[in-house]
């Protein structure tokens, strides 16, 4: 973590928990127990499992190292709710999380609650002294990554459904705007500061703050849209091997891949949060894959841009306060530049560590650390990403395959391409 929130009082902390954890249950409010529990692929989740996750976090990294005479809820859940923290333990196949019937969803939240009441005792005895408050903040927004990833699975879980219900009817996709056709700004050149600023919290992999080198190029002023990603179809994008690159032609062919996940055959219908909709144009082509992103910006004589090109230039948009209004459910093809909130964005650029990296200490450090390797760095965010991780350092990663998140393009240029 950059500098968390080093003065922040008992009652704040209290709340902010209160709050994030409240958060996470309105959001299956319309769920039954029975979709908590499938997964449609070993990238997917079940609902249950992520409730259950989050809360190990708390009780294993705070409240028994820190919580005099905790009893854990059930001793046997570390080993069914511990993600990939090797250093920690044993832990059940990840594949496998479906085949979890018990515990019940009721045992799940029960769960919950033990160490909801937990959390807050250990607040209100001790206080918020800086280690605590620490752990604390970070466990707050790990959880708000899993309310990401618990959107995201279960969007895959309905629509694998024959009778394709919506997770929610208040997620509607919002309508949307007509857009001028593709264009480019000239990107900033030279040396640029990157990374996390050390105000207010960031993840370790966001740090540290460094110098990084900008050749000329010119970035895309918005995210490319459906209709602009159709004409990429219907022109045989799919079909001619010298736009993919070896690995994505190997798994286009081995897949049968023929358009963005969730679309129709007709290209004329998606599935959403909201149920199936109508392909709305005018909003940013999302679920595609890296090796998709890479093919369909070599058809545009373009490029992707690299995690820097973007970052320095969606540093201006967040000094200028360019962010969505709410950038809940569905992407919106009228945030200007749609640097942040519509789609998780395709980046060149490997995920490495920066430069002087250090991960965390213990077992957390296998919070990032260990995943900079065979994976491709997105930026900006997506819809259904917590707005208080909305920021221009911020990164994930994903292997160039994923479709499952939303996922999306923005395009780039060296300047001598002109």
């Amino acid at each position: 973590m950059a500098t968390p929130l080093a003065d922040i009082s008992a009652a704040a902390l209290s709340e902010r928990y209160r709050t994030v954890r409240g958060q996470t249950l309105a959001l299956i409010s319309e769920l039954q127990a029975e979709d908590t529990v499938v997964q449609t692929m070993p990238d997917v989740s079940p609902t249950k499992w992520h409730l259950a996750h989050v809360t190990w976090f708390f009780e294993h990294f705070i409240l028994q190292q820190n919580l005099r005479n905790y009893s854990p809820f059930d001793p046997r859940y570390h080993y069914l709710f511990n993600s990939y923290y090797h250093t920690a333990g044993a832990m059940h196949s990840r594949p496998k999380r479906g085949l979890l019937s018990r515990p019940t969803l009721a045992q799940v939240l029960d769960y919950r609650s033990h160490v909801d009441t937990a959390i807050q005792q250990l607040l209100q005895t001790d206080g918020p002294s800086k280690p605590i408050a620490e752990l604390v903040t970070l466990g707050l927004q790990h959880e708000q990554q899993h309310q990401e990833l618990l959107l995201t699975d279960i969007k895959h879980v309905f629509s694998s459904n024959p009778l394709r219900p919506p997770v929610s009817q208040s997620l509607k996709r919002r309508p949307t705007t007509a857009i001028a056709a593709y264009s480019y700004a000239s990107g900033p050149t030279g040396i640029h500061e990157v990374g996390a600023s050390g105000v207010g919290f960031a993840f370790d992999n966001e740090t540290p703050r460094h110098t990084s080198l900008l050749h000329p190029h010119e970035i895309g002023q918005r995210l490319v849209s459906n209709g602009e990603y159709r004409e990429f179809i219907r022109a045989g994008g799919y079909q001619t091997c010298e736009l993919w690159l070896s690995d994505g032609w190997a798994t286009v062919n081995e897949r049968g891949w023929q358009r963005p996940l969730y679309w129709d055959e007709g290209l004329e219908q998606e599935f959403t949060l909201g149920g199936d909709a109508e392909i709305d144009d005018n909003a940013p082509v999302c679920h595609v894959s890296f090796y998709e992103a890479d093919a369909f910006a070599r058809w545009a004589g373009a490029r992707l841009p690299t995690e820097f090109e973007w970052e320095v230039a969606a540093q201006r948009q967040q000094q200028e306060g360019n962010f969505l209004e709410s950038n809940i459910w569905h992407p919106a093809a009228s945030n200007g530049e749609q640097f942040f909130g519509d789609v998780w964005e395709w980046t060149s650029s490997s995920y490495s560590p920066y430069p002087g990296f250090r991960p965390l200490d213990g077992s957390l450090g296998e919070y990032n650390g260990k995943f900079m390797c065979n994976q491709m760095t997105v930026r900006g965010g997506s819809c259904v990403t917590s707005k208080l991780h909305i920021r221009a350092s911020y990164r994930s990663f994903f292997y160039p395959d994923a479709r499952w998140q939303f996922l999306g393009i923005r395009l780039a240029k060296d300047k001598h391409d002109n």
